[in-house]
């Protein structure tokens, strides 16, 4: 979801990254491409899920559909956050909760298929006296909100199953919100990783006044400068896990390929879960990328783990993890287009805290996406290009069909000039206007010298085209059935490709047709 247009930064509006980034391009003797000419039909890979299914007592066991949330109230009515974005099986964390009811209680959930009720309660704790906590502070160098709550309650995960949770806060007032959590992989070998987002989460977290994007005036102007963890997120808690993540854990485990999950904080601290990976999939909105964490997934693709980005924006800003009050990896630093005020600015290029592909140090995302994010709002349909590939098997697509609304709100395209890891071949290539441009939004797909399969989409509607038709996210942005129908079967083949390991031996090889589709 958009928010208010940063008016100084290569991110906002439609076509500005693009020409600012060509421009850089032309400055290092990078051209532009094209020509026009048929493709011809390729055979088709058999899918099959993996070998390694999820352990028969979680798959099979039952849920509930007690996990929804009830009312959320006035903000001060419950609101909480967790001392860590995630915790390994077993380990403590601590909860800061404030409410004006007089008690409340918490009950984690965890997401999965369960039969279709999606999650299954693991966890209640006893009813717990409640108590309003104090107004957050600002640091005013930097404008971060921290609300700095002393600890309420400490939960025991011990016995929790990997995977993604919502822990729910019930006050006695009938108000409630959610805290998202993730209880993390350490061994991600022969597995799917499912890599959740919190940086961006919390980039876009206006509790307390202030993000990444605006100040308390709305301004971005008055932003912050850097976004701390220690803070409930706003509105219902976990509005951007539940928009961009939900739907595929969802699936993916409705699949019953193996599975692990971590976060890009995690893979920034430590890349152990990638090692041995069959596939690391970013979800519908991963916009906010240490130097650290892309270097590290670059390495699982070079080493043969297969890459998936169900979104688009994908690593466009370069930001910095820096400790919190209480511990390390709390605050995301990113000063954006005021990237001269950056404290590294003038001594450690490669970490100044700006879009990736802006000096002082420019590393375009594409180089590992194969794909520039380019910009928003956009409302465009999804229009198939390359109808026979492996992707699209069993959808029963044509080249040209389209699926309304699905390219949206940011996208994705190919940009001839910009650096590729490889010969790429664009799946769907869908005309749109935005800000009054004509332009188009990519899906790609390229194979890295290991094997490995890389897939963009090119829109960050991807993962709530998922659940398209249904209402459960209250909002369809028009997208129906048909839209979800052709999302699942494309997203199911894709996961049970990539789930068997590098997917160049295991589906046929991307078609190069940059140049016939932008020109020589």
């Amino acid at each position: 979801m958009a928010p208010a247009p940063d008016p100084r930064s290569a991110h906002d509006g439609c076509g500005l990254g693009r020409r600012r980034f060509l421009t850089v391009c032309a400055g290092l003797g990078l051209g532009t491409a094209a020509a026009c000419t048929a493709e011809p039909p390729r055979s088709r890979s058999a899918v099959s899920p993996g070998d390694r299914p999820r352990p028969e007592s979680e798959r099979d066991a039952p849920g509930t559909a007690d996990w929804r949330l009830g009312p959320t109230g006035p903000p001060d009515a419950v609101a909480g956050y967790a001392d860590r974005v995630s915790v390994a099986p077993g380990e403590r964390l601590a909860l800061q909760v404030s409410t004006t009811a007089a008690a409340f209680r918490v009950s984690a959930f965890r997401v999965g298929w369960y039969g279709g009720r999606r999650a299954r309660r693991i966890w209640t704790s006893q009813r717990i006296p409640g108590r309003a906590r104090p107004a957050p502070r600002v640091l005013p160098a930097t404008r971060t909100v921290r609300a700095d709550w002393p600890t309420t309650l400490t939960v025991d995960s011990a016995g929790w199953p990997e995977g993604a949770y919502l822990l729910r806060l019930e006050a006695d007032s009938g108000h409630q919100r959610y805290v998202p959590l993730i209880v993390r992989s350490a061994d991600g070998a022969g597995r799917t990783v499912l890599l959740h987002a919190p940086a961006t989460w919390q980039a876009y977290n206006r509790w307390g006044g202030s993000s990444l994007y605006a100040g308390a005036s709305g301004a971005y102007a008055t932003r912050s400068l850097a976004v701390s963890f220690d803070r409930p997120y706003d509105g219902v808690g976990a509005e951007k896990f539940l928009v961009y993540e939900w739907a595929l854990v969802v699936l993916a485990e409705r699949l019953g390929i193996p599975l692990a999950y971590s976060t890009g904080i995690d893979v920034h601290r430590d890349p152990a879960v990638l090692r041995g990976a069959h596939a690391v999939v970013c979800l519908g909105h991963d916009e906010y990328w240490t130097p650290r964490q892309r270097a590290q997934v670059t390495a699982a693709r070079d080493a043969g783990t297969n890459i998936a980005f169900l979104g688009a924006n994908t690593c466009f800003r370069r930001v910095r993890l820096e400790a919190g009050e209480r511990a390390e990896d709390r605050t995301v630093v990113c000063y954006k287009s005021d990237c001269r005020a950056d404290p590294l600015y003038g001594t450690r290029p490669a970490l100044v805290t700006t879009d990736y592909r802006l000096p002082p140090a420019p590393d375009p995302e594409s180089s590992l996406t194969g794909v520039l994010y380019e910009g928003y709002p956009v409302d465009a349909p999804y229009v198939v290009r390359a109808a026979d590939h492996w992707l699209y098997e069993g959808t029963g697509v044509r080249s040209g069909d389209g699926f309304a609304h699905l390219v949206g709100v940011e996208y994705d395209r190919v940009t001839p000039g910009a650096p590729t890891p490889g010969e790429l071949e664009i799946t769907a290539h869908s005309p749109l206007v935005c800000g009054g441009r004509p332009s188009h939004s990519d899906s790609a797909y390229y194979t890295a010298s290991a094997g490995a399969g890389v897939f963009a989409t090119g829109t960050t509607r991807w993962v709530e085209g998922l659940v398209a038709g249904t209402g459960m996210l209250g909002h369809d942005h028009g997208m129906d059935r048909r839209t979800r129908g052709f999302v699942t079967r494309t997203t199911e083949n894709l996961l049970r490709t990539f789930a068997k390991g590098p997917a160049a031996r295991h589906a046929p090889p991307p078609r190069s047709n940059v140049r016939t589709v932008y020109g020589a």
